[in-house]
């Protein structure tokens, strides 16, 4: 059996459940906890084998598993907010266990990462460069999946230094949890049951992002209709930092008009 992760919570409120992307901690949310805990109870949580969960990674490293961890550690209904590889696990949870989803918010993510013949999205190669960067050094690997995901911020440096910066609050994951949830990114395709998630959903994108491109919004309208969607102009991957201000605002806004 699992062992339950630990997560940490603050404020009062609905449950408001922020996880964070592949090779990252909850430390990512640092900036942003304080900007919702007058109205929600923030609860920010590592994934199995990352910060605080070092160790806690269940044998079997699939989504459906590392949902169930999620859910089980949170332990009540919430919206749930994920960025990246996060927002496919928010995502699992919203499908598999929809009575303990209020809401779902994904961060710049997609439903299937990888490049496909009829999908736009990551290329094959490049998540199976950073397998084989993995063998010889972790921090490099992390480093250059950094560079990708700052790439066309107006301020990148800027960026790269604020993420590095939340990045080091806890120690880096181990190789193995590296490659496991890596594969996540390169084999988990839940396009086909988007429309079956009944509570609020927002997207939210960056239209500089060259992982999660501008051309999958018009792909996605079909596949999720009830959902809504909002896109962050000169933003990359990681819209909560180069549009901190504008980024809150704006999820704020949603969330008030859904669960005040």
């Amino acid at each position: 059996m699992a062992e339950t992760l630990e997560i940490t919570s603050s404020g009062s409120g609905i449950p408001l459940v922020f996880i964070h992307g592949w090779g990252f901690n909850s430390g990512i949310w640092q900036p942003l906890v304080e900007q919702f805990t007058d109205l929600f109870t923030v609860i920010t949580i590592d994934l199995p084998g990352f910060g605080k969960n070092a160790g806690k990674a269940p044998a079997d490293y699939s989504l459906e598993a590392i949902a169930a961890q999620v859910q089980t550690a949170v332990g009540r209904p919430a919206i749930y907010a994920g960025w990246s590889l996060g927002g496919l696990v928010a995502t699992e949870i919203a499908l598999n266990e929809p009575q303990q989803v209020l809401g779902l918010v994904t961060i710049a993510s997609s439903p299937c990462f990888i490049e496909k013949a009829d999908w736009p999205g990551i290329k094959g190669k490049l998540l199976s460069g950073f397998h084989l960067q993995l063998a010889d050094n972790i921090e490099n690997t992390i480093e250059n999946f950094l560079k990708i995901q700052a790439m066309g911020s107006p301020h990148l440096r800027q960026d790269l230094k604020e993420i590095h910066r939340l990045l080091m609050t806890y120690p880096l994951p181990e190789r193995k949890t590296l490659d496991d949830s890596l594969s996540l990114l390169e084999t988990c395709d839940r396009r086909e049951r988007l429309a079956d998630i009944g509570c609020p959903f927002l997207r939210l994108y960056g239209r500089n992002d060259v992982l999660v491109p501008k051309s999958i919004y018009p792909m996605m309208e079909p596949l999720a209709p009830q959902s809504e969607v909002l896109v962050f102009e000169g933003a990359s991957h990681a819209p909560f930092i180069s549009h901190q201000q504008e980024f809150c605002r704006q999820l704020k806004n949603w969330l008030v008009k859904h669960y005040r």
